[in-house]
């Protein structure tokens, strides 16, 4: 088979589709893979390290053309035409994006987006989200080390005792988890919150408080244990309680990293304007929701409604970063995660002989499909 792996085009991304390791698989396996000139560039992999294992170096057209297609984000509209009927697209392809996937379908393309994989054991080799979620939970903490103007452990000296920052993370998914062992090992003081139970001994483990909420019905319950390992939209009465805690823990963090996503709808808003104005002057925010909450003022925020996207900004003395694409900043690492998580998931529709195997009774590969034959086979 012929495998593509175009360059990313779309801004602030660098990640790559395939490394070295992966690709020299692939040839081994007995496919043809050509890489875009350049592709690998931003992640520190040059085109030569590709050619030295067996890949073909060539134009956007040629890998674009390929019988299967690897990409990080979907193609542009002025991608898709580069595209051949009845070819294969593997990637992080939205599949919440409604008019992303008719696009794709009316290209004729069978798409897979590896966003929509089941969160079970068998899946966890090629859980993208997962990867790259580790990956921003990391670098959201360094990037607050830069941003705040003190120390972040303590620090006793000749010139006196540096008091430890204080971290507040909100949402303990695998980017929270992360960001809480990274703060520790700054020699942060670290709280965190989430709305699942299940999560209160995994962000103790690490060396944080957790901050508990209790529930005082069974709606709040139920709602709280999530589904398929997300959140839920929880009642107005537990969100009420939540929002009240949080303002008085956000009062005297000196940096807070908010995580929260729901698949499919809006971010929740889990730090008012009101919050933010009680904040200390100095204090740190970085929203990994940002651009994805609820539009405030003719922005569309994160976590935060003050969160403006791609963007740092300075809102009542506290510096608020909105980056969207953290995992990208990291792309080498970032890169190698992702790439081996579509090897994984290639083996479940390419056959040791090299051919296309689309079998559906296979529970990742139906909840992927998301375009195939000209229709959307999963609906946003």
């Amino acid at each position: 088979m012929h495998i593509g792996i175009p360059a990313e085009t779309r801004a602030n991304e660098i990640r790559v589709a395939a490394t070295p390791e992966t690709v020299k698989k692939y040839v081994a396996q007995g496919h043809t893979v050509t890489i875009q000139a350049g592709a690998g560039a931003g992640a520190s992999f040059p085109d030569e390290a590709y050619a030295a294992v067996g890949a073909q170096i060539a134009d956007a057209a040629t890998a674009f053309g390929a019988d299967l297609v690897l990409k990080v984000q979907s193609p542009t509209v002025s991608e898709l035409p580069f595209m051949k009927r009845g070819a294969v697209l593997i990637g992080m392809l939205e599949p919440f994006n409604a008019e992303n996937s008719s696009k794709l379908a009316a290209a004729g393309i069978t798409a897979f987006s590896l966003e929509a994989a089941p969160r079970t054991t068998r899946a966890q080799s090629l859980d993208v989200l997962s990867s790259q979620a580790n990956i921003a939970g990391y670098k959201a903490v360094l990037l607050a080390a830069d941003l705040y103007p003190r120390f972040m452990p303590m620090l006793m000296t000749a010139a006196g005792t540096v008091k430890a920052a204080r971290v507040l993370i909100l949402g303990a998914g695998v980017a929270g988890l992360q960001a809480i062992a990274t703060a520790k090992r700054l020699g942060a003081v670290i709280e965190a919150s989430d709305v699942r139970p299940a999560v209160k001994e995994q962000i103790e483990s690490l060396g944080a408080k957790f901050l508990d909420v209790p529930y005082e019905t069974a709606e709040e319950r139920e709602a709280a244990e999530g589904v398929g390992g997300y959140a839920r939209p929880m009642p107005p009465s537990w969100l009420t309680r939540q929002s009240a805690l949080v303002h008085e823990r956000a009062k005297q963090a000196d940096v807070i990293i908010s995580t929260a996503l729901i698949p499919g709808r809006p971010a929740p808003t889990l730090l008012s304007v009101e919050t933010v104005q009680a904040m200390k002057p100095g204090s740190v925010l970085i929203d990994l929701a940002a651009g994805r909450g609820a539009e405030y003022e003719g922005n569309r925020g994160g976590n935060c409604p003050l969160t403006e996207a791609d963007k740092v900004v300075v809102k009542h003395g506290v510096t608020i970063a909105g980056y969207t694409n953290l995992a990208s900043m990291v792309a080498s690492d970032a890169s190698a995660l992702y790439a081996r998580n579509l090897l994984d998931f290639m083996k479940l529709i390419v056959t040791k002989e090299g051919a296309l195997n689309i079998d559906l009774a296979d529970d990742i590969v139906a909840a992927t499909l998301l375009a195939r034959d000209g229709e959307v086979t999963r609906k946003a």
